[in-house]
């Protein structure tokens, strides 16, 4: 199971993978189902994800452990089970009459460059997306989180050699470093990076194709049709979920000014403290010493830890902050995703301001990402979906929860959520198994038939004619 004697030669990391990769690149789909389950197997073992969500905490000094240990069994039983029944090898598609045949063919080695936020899980979801695709994997940790990340593959490789698989299919840099992840990257024949626009730009400038996730920045728009008691429940769930280290916790809620009272009292009641001016005004400066950039010491802390730093006076019962918004953009930071347990609360009166007033919002801070809804009413959904620039758009749930793919949600389970080409991104989905595979195209003679004009041009003749 050790990988102790590659002590980090990424070239030679690189030639054992791609040695594995060999191995396994013609492997039959039952062999390779078996080879996912096993290593999905290990990885949701109670006292192995006990131990990896442990050691992310503590060398993160950020997040839950209860929460991460749920969340390693959540994403790698969810990323198993939307791969059931999927082909990954051989033939996956064929269409007799147009004389069509798919192949489906692995990439190679990847590069997968993993966040501190979700250490273990990243590589959970990832590695079981790799090795569905017949490819090898190598990961670099965050310097953070180096032994969480190193643990969870020498698990994943310990199940591999279990079942008689190449172990480094799935390896991981020990002592990681900016040098050795760009080095990684050179090496590699496609990278995967979970990380915010900084790294975007490194991924790309290595020159090696890629998939990258966006910022996350999450508004809530809250509208007159719901229950506020319930509705403010589902925010707080996902709001406190790992202290709100994911890119998909709520960053605001925007609500309707019909309900804005009730709303404001029942996400008091679930622990949320609404900051006054002058209030909000010492908060600003502790997350935003010099103006732009966050406060690294507050991410993903609980709202108690927050307040203290920040000098707020705050109940004990206290579990998530609040402040009103003022503008969308730089002149209000609160406007901009905080990885941390405050919201920023808006007030709406028409929907069609209030997505106005939303796109100004992603377009400072998330463009690309996600945004959730609490309403009844399904033509508010509908134009949501059309007029946000977002991969996502999630109604009454808690947006954390499924955002990322859920039990009682149909969105694949990941840990990296593309942003499209509005984060720069190459795709806007939950990144799976779907983007790590090549295909080949086998075409052979079939029927001819070529439309006539009136076929292709049938409408546009009825309406303007020939000439």
């Amino acid at each position: 199971m050790s990988q102790d004697n590659v002590q980090d030669n990424v070239l030679e990391m690189y030639n054992k993978a791609r040695a594995a990769f060999d191995t396994v690149k013609f492997w039959p789909q039952d062999k390779v189902d078996e080879m996912v389950q096993a290593v999905a197997w290990e990885w949701q073992k109670e006292p192995v994800r006990r131990e990896l969500a442990q050691l992310a905490v503590d060398e993160s000094g950020i997040g839950v452990f209860e929460d991460k240990c749920a969340k390693i069994r959540a994403k790698t039983l969810g990323t198993l089970w939307d791969q059931r029944g999927a082909r990954t090898c051989d033939l996956v598609e064929e269409d007799p009459a147009r004389g069509i045949r798919i192949y489906a063919k692995p990439i190679g080695v990847i590069a997968n460059v993993v966040p501190c936020t979700n250490p273990e899980s990243t590589i959970c979801c990832l590695g079981l997306s790799t090795l569905k695709t017949r490819n090898a994997m190598i990961v670099s940790p965050h310097p953070r989180t180096q032994g969480s990340s190193f643990r969870t593959v020498e698990y994943g490789r310990r199940a591999l050699e279990k079942i008689g698989a190449p172990a480094d299919l799935l390896q991981c840099i020990r002592a990681t470093s900016h040098e050795k992840t760009a080095e990684l990257m050179a090496h590699c024949d496609f990278a995967m990076a979970t990380g915010g626009d900084a790294l975007v730009k490194v991924v790309y400038a290595a020159g090696k194709p890629a998939h990258t996730v966006g910022a996350g920045n999450v508004v809530s728009i809250i509208d007159e049709t719901v229950d506020p008691a319930a509705t403010a429940h589902k925010i707080m769930l996902s709001k406190l979920a790992n202290n709100s280290a994911s890119c998909s916790s709520e960053n605001a809620v925007a609500i309707h000014e019909s309900i804005y009272p009730e709303m404001l009292d029942s996400l008091k009641a679930e622990g949320g403290y609404l900051c006054n001016d002058q209030e909000r005004e010492t908060l600003r400066a502790y997350y935003w010493p010099n103006g732009k950039t966050l406060n690294r010491e507050l991410v993903a802390k609980p709202a108690l830890f927050i307040a203290e730093r920040a000098g707020l006076n705050v109940p004990a019962t206290t579990r998530f902050l609040m402040v009103e918004g003022i503008k969308p953009g730089p002149e209000d930071r609160f406007s901009g995703e905080k990885i941390s347990p405050t919201l920023t609360v808006w007030k709406w009166t028409d929907f069609d301001e209030m997505l106005d007033r939303l796109e100004a919002i992603l377009q400072f801070s998330g463009e690309g990402h996600s945004v959730s809804l609490h309403s009844e009413r399904d033509e508010r959904r509908q134009q949501l979906a059309l007029r946000a620039n977002v991969g996502r758009v999630v109604c009454n749930m808690p947006h954390a929860h499924a955002n990322s793919g859920g039990w009682n949600c149909g969105l694949p389970f990941t840990d990296s959520l593309g942003g499209g080409t509005w984060a720069g991104n190459m795709t806007s989905d939950n990144i799976n198994w779907r983007h790590f595979l090549n295909f080949t195209w086998l075409a052979i003679p079939a029927s001819e038939y070529v439309p006539s004009d009136e076929e292709l041009f049938a409408d546009y003749f009825a309406k303007w004619g020939r000439d």
